[in-house]
């Protein structure tokens, strides 16, 4: 696939604060790319260069071929952007949002009505932004990035304070952007909204990019550790599983088995131990990496901290 996004050697400062130490990547057409890591790694200050929002010291971006900084006038109008911190005046509404967002392009706009139908917004045309859910105003800020008919689209921090019901209805509409053919940036600091989202992601911290890949290859490499844990009446059922050449270490805590290796095949070849041994299971489940344990292994604590 064509790249519509190159960044290279990226750094951006404020004072002696690094905001970006060194940032370089590739966004493919078409595809959802994730910029992931805590809360002040860089994520929004990369972003924004990118958008022509601001001018990173030193480093080179094109974005559909285009200098945001320089030729940022042309790229506006192929762009959509769902800033951080967004706000509307409290008492514009809907409908009117949307049509003024519409004039400030020189290209036909797509039809607005229409667009607010297909983000569920349709009934809420006459109702004042200060009045939408925090759901709704997302929704909203997403027909604002949509309404010039975007070849790329910019999400910052999404879903952010958002309910869990709330976020999967996002989730699904930045689904729906991709299929449209359209390439999808976003940044986010919850890991379970980029592995649900995201074709690729880059891991952020302390301003530098650490890795690059699909969520299931970066859990491959960094973290090929797999558990498997289960309830089993057989005392020497320990034994059968040190037996596994995947496994690595099996703990007992009274019918509790805890069992620790590596490989795509472990859990597969301890359930066939069970078959094979004849040991009869009350509890079975499996516990598998996931990109919150990449972060912390690369870096050596929680995106959460």
């Amino acid at each position: 696939m064509p790249s519509v996004i190159e960044v290279s050697g990226v750094r951006k400062t404020y004072g002696k604060t690094v905001a970006v130490a060194e940032a370089s990547f590739e966004v493919f057409e078409g595809e959802i790319f994730g910029l992931i890591g805590p809360n002040g790694a860089g994520k929004t200050t990369t972003m924004e260069c990118v958008e022509g929002i601001r001018r990173p010291d030193s480093g080179s971006i094109a974005v559909l071929g285009l200098d945001p900084y320089r030729q940022e006038y042309q790229l506006q109008e192929r762009i959509g952007v769902q800033l951080q911190q967004a706000q509307l005046q409290k008492r514009i509404k809907v409908w009117e949002a949307v049509d003024l967002w519409a004039s400030l392009y020189g290209k036909r706009a797509i039809d607005g009505k229409r667009l607010l139908e297909q983000l569920g917004l349709a009934e809420k045309r006459g109702a004042w932004f200060m009045n939408l859910s925090g759901g709704q105003k997302q929704r909203l800020f997403i027909a604002l990035a949509l309404i010039n008919d975007p070849e790329v689209v910019f999400l910052d921090e999404l879903t952010t304070g958002l309910d869990p019901q709330a976020r999967h209805a996002i989730w699904d509409m930045v689904r729906d952007i991709r299929e449209r053919g359209k390439t999808v940036f976003l940044t986010t600091h919850l890991m379970e909204e980029a592995e649900r989202l995201c074709d690729r992601v880059a891991i952020m911290e302390h301003g530098r990019i650490i890795d690059i890949d699909t969520p299931e290859s970066l859990v491959r490499r960094h973290c090929p550790e797999r558990t498997v844990v289960l309830d089993a009446d057989d005392p020497s059922a320990g034994e059968h599983f040190q037996a596994i050449r995947e496994v690595e270490s099996v703990t007992r805590d009274d019918k509790r088995f805890t069992i620790c290796g590596r490989g795509d095949d472990l859990v597969s070849k301890v359930i066939h131990c069970l078959s094979e041994s004849q040991i009869r299971v009350t509890d079975f489940r499996t516990i598998l990496p996931n990109l919150e344990d990449v972060f912390l292994k690369l870096t050596g604590r929680s995106i959460r901290e």
